[in-house]
């Protein structure tokens, strides 16, 4: 596995070795002893997986201290726009986002560090995300910050009219 470094401190892509040939391919897409390696005060404790279809945004979300979460984010199936945003007092990269894409053909995955919001926009027709937590989710920590908010001003790859969020997303606050 290959670590990409990113411009906000912490954030990370993590690129799989890949197996290709004529019957399909084969690769680790989890290996503990490199996340202790190069993550030691990582530990993963639950997998979630949800799918969502073209135009779907999820996002972008976050909980509260003390129930942060480490998040390690793949596509299993299609292709997303991920974003995160830094939450970090004190962070030189305070309120800036970064973007990238993440598909079942680039096998790319993003490691996010605690102190981030978290989002993605479904680019393919049907995407399954996969993402590894290291907090359990605490209801009474759970908060956001709308996707299309003037201070961030996140470039997503759709237009406004063609992303759909929840309810519950579209009444988040801004920045």
């Amino acid at each position: 596995m290959e670590i990409i470094k990113t411009y906000l401190e912490g954030l990370v892509i993590i690129k799989p070795k890949v197996f290709k040939d004529k019957r399909g391919y084969f690769m680790e897409s989890y290996k503990e002893s490199f996340m202790k390696e190069n993550f030691p005060d990582t530990h993963f404790i639950q997998d979630n997986e949800s799918s969502s279809r073209f135009g779907v945004l999820r996002g972008l979300h976050f909980q509260k201290p003390p129930f942060e979460q480490t998040k390690l984010v793949r596509v299993i199936v299609g292709k997303i726009q991920d974003v995160v945003v830094d939450l970090r007092n004190g962070s030189k990269t305070y309120g800036k986002y970064y973007s990238v894409i993440l598909s079942d053909s680039n096998k790319k995955q993003l490691f996010v560090p605690k102190g981030f919001a978290h989002g993605f926009l479904t680019l393919s027709k049907n995407a399954i995300v996969s993402y590894k937590v290291d907090v359990d989710y605490n209801p009474k920590s759970e908060s956001g910050i709308i996707f299309n908010d003037f201070n961030i001003n996140i470039s997503w790859r759709l237009k406004n009219k063609e992303i759909k969020v929840s309810r519950k997303d579209s009444r988040l606050l801004n920045f």
